[in-house]
């Protein structure tokens, strides 16, 4: 039996920091909401992957999107989902913020917690 490749490319940190020194991509991370609340990369926007299973055409991705999550495990659910809705250019951050503050790399956090999003995980 042979391995299929992956619908979307896949970086280390250094490839990611090098990516966003180009510019050009949307950072998008996918972890769930208590996540997000202790710390994302400052670039990266918010879309629960949850919330793209359940609607996925609700969600539209552009080419030149990079995925986040912990670990790179969440965000490659969501870059073969934006490959199989027509997305080019997909590229999944395998270590994912987890590499990111291991590095000692700078995390943001929101200024205040929108009331509709689930309280934080104990």
């Amino acid at each position: 039996m042979t391995e299929q490749a992956a619908p979307f490319k896949e970086v280390d940190l250094e490839g990611f920091k090098k990516l966003l020194d180009g510019g050009g991509y949307d950072v998008v991370d996918v972890r769930d909401y208590w996540e997000w609340d202790r710390g994302h990369i400052p670039q990266a926007r918010h879309v629960f992957l949850d919330e793209i299973l359940k609607d996925p055409q609700g969600h539209k991705f552009g080419d030149h999107t990079v995925f986040v999550c912990a670990v790179g495990n969440r965000s490659a659910i969501a870059a073969e989902m934006a490959v199989a809705l027509g997305a080019k250019d997909v590229i999944n951050f395998r270590g994912g913020t987890d590499a990111w503050r291991k590095a000692g790399l700078p995390l943001d956090k929101p200024a205040d917690k929108p009331a509709d999003k689930p309280a934080d995980k104990p």
